[in-house]
């Protein structure tokens, strides 16, 4: 058995409240007896910074999530999906040498966190969406990754064009949505409508329910977006300023999805790693309209990161938070005008 060695924990500051222990012995780590299969009283990781007293040391976790374990390689630790574990790799067990940090304000995210105490419908959006903007041109001035999660009603209450222009002034580092996005705003650039519904006027047309059909079928004629952008039948959207700037987006894709578009990852597991991959190393992550697909990326993010729901839902926030995702600061508004005057304030 592993001889346990003792770190002294700092006494308790003046002011500070709870209860600390002295010392701390090595953290217990225990082998995986097999892929995908870690020993029962396993480390439930979450989003926020995390440490492991581990060889006479506290170390911090890389790649910190919620809802994952913790992997032992060497000194270094990792968190990791339960299903992406192997066997044999040392699992942090128990959390006697496992410390987390809560969430600080430095003088610049206080400012920025204006309003993350709580979801509310009664504020300024003006104020709010000023802010933002003000967030998004530093982030793009000091180099920042700035990830979006957009759903369909983006396309449906017009504010396409505005996220377009977004990603076409480098606002933008990926972009995360499912089929119905790509496909509406296929729609919308081909027809002028969104669910058959003109954009221009807000009334169904003629035969408009053909539309996002007709939108699907002429990306399987090209084969692909990229292709249909290349050959000039796709001219404008979101879709388009994406592929024509080489900003990375994923699609993944629902049981309820029409077609799907050849761009469309249906095997879910590797749409999973694929959000995962694009929003690792994100500084910043907007989340407009999409409840199931905010939920999966704030899920995937480590606490620190800035992160912004615009939702016309409250409850939708509510749930965000709910879930882990307690640094989210909540807009409660209709997405189409916060993108509208997002987008005039940064041209300003």
């Amino acid at each position: 058995m592993r001889a346990r060695r003792a770190a002294r924990l700092p006494d308790r500051a003046p002011g500070n409240q709870g209860c600390f222990e002295k010392e701390v012995g090595e953290a217990l780590v225990r082998p995986a007896h097999k892929d995908s299969c870690v020993p029962d009283d396993f480390y439930a990781t979450t989003n926020r910074r995390t440490q492991v007293y581990l060889r006479g040391a506290w170390r911090d976790v890389a790649d910190m999530r919620m809802d994952g374990v913790i992997v032992q390689r060497g000194q270094d630790l990792f968190c990791r999906l339960i299903r992406d574990v192997k066997a044999g790799e040392g699992i942090v067990c128990t959390s006697r040498s496992v410390r987390t940090f809560p969430l600080f304000h430095s003088q610049e995210s206080e400012e920025f966190g204006f309003m993350a105490s709580d979801v509310s419908s009664e504020r300024s959006v003006d104020v709010a969406i000023a802010r933002v903007a003000g967030e998004l041109a530093r982030q793009k001035k000091e180099g920042g990754r700035v990830v979006v999660v957009a759903g369909p009603v983006v396309i449906h209450t017009g504010g396409g064009p505005s996220l377009a222009a977004l990603v076409r002034d480098g606002y933008v580092s990926g972009l995360l949505a499912g089929n119905a996005l790509a496909v509406h705003d296929v729609e919308s650039a081909l027809f002028g409508t969104s669910l058959g519904v003109a954009l221009e006027t807000g009334r169904p047309v003629f035969e408009g329910h053909r539309n996002h059909i007709r939108a699907i079928n002429t990306i399987f004629t090209h084969g692909s977006l990229t292709a249909a952008v290349d050959a000039g039948a796709v001219r404008a959207g979101v879709m388009y300023e994406c592929i024509k700037a080489g900003i990375p987006y994923i699609l993944a894709g629902s049981l309820r999805d029409d077609g799907p578009l050849p761009d469309t990852q249906m095997d879910m597991l590797a749409a999973q790693s694929a959000y995962m991959t694009l929003v690792k190393g994100a500084t910043m992550v907007i989340m407009l309209s999409s409840m199931l697909h905010s939920i999966a990326t704030g899920n995937m993010v480590p606490a620190w990161i800035k992160t912004i729901c615009v939702d016309i839902n409250p409850a939708v926030v509510t749930k965000l938070s709910d879930r882990g995702s307690g640094q989210t600061i909540g807009i409660v508004t209709d997405v189409g005008l916060f993108l509208r005057s997002l987008a005039e304030k940064l041209q300003r």
